[in-house]
């Protein structure tokens, strides 16, 4: 096979479809638009969301509890994920995000106390649950908040 010989699968290579151009192109004239009413307009249409006047399901479902829109959200870690690093190394966001524990890392880091950790590591995080904190201190580390 050489290079000049490569095509295409056959049928994933279709010619663009031209409305509006003739009644031969089987798209003429109203091109696909139908005959008149508020969709064959330019700038027809309604915004997102509108239900033609029937109350919008946003506005039906109830509102419950309180966003805080200045709130910096923390990324959580359990204890059993930190038993990938060795003994004696310090654990920060950036090391948790070289080992692909975290994908990203905006505000800071919790450490939750879910599983068992079995290596003496030094731990730098935004904030601690007690039994994360306890937890790693009874396995002979030590916990930092940053």
């Amino acid at each position: 096979m050489n290079l000049h010989e490569l095509s295409p699968a056959a049928g994933s290579n279709t010619k663009a479809y031209r409305k509006g151009r003739g009644h031969g192109s089987g798209n003429g004239k109203t091109a696909g638009r139908g005959h008149k009413g508020q969709w064959a307009r330019s700038g027809g249409g309604v915004r997102v969301g509108f239900e033609g006047g029937q109350m919008p399901l946003v506005r039906r479902l109830p509102k419950r509890g309180f966003n805080n829109i200045f709130a910096k959200r923390l990324e959580i870690v359990n204890l059993d994920a930190l038993n990938k690093f060795e003994d004696g190394e310090v654990i920060d966001a950036q090391a948790l995000l070289a080992k692909g524990i975290l994908s990203k890392c905006v505000y800071g880091v919790k450490v939750l106390g879910n599983g068992q950790l079995t290596k003496k590591v030094t731990v730098r995080a935004s904030a601690f649950s007690a039994s994360a904190k306890e937890k790693i201190e009874a396995a002979g580390g030590k916990v930092e908040v940053v």
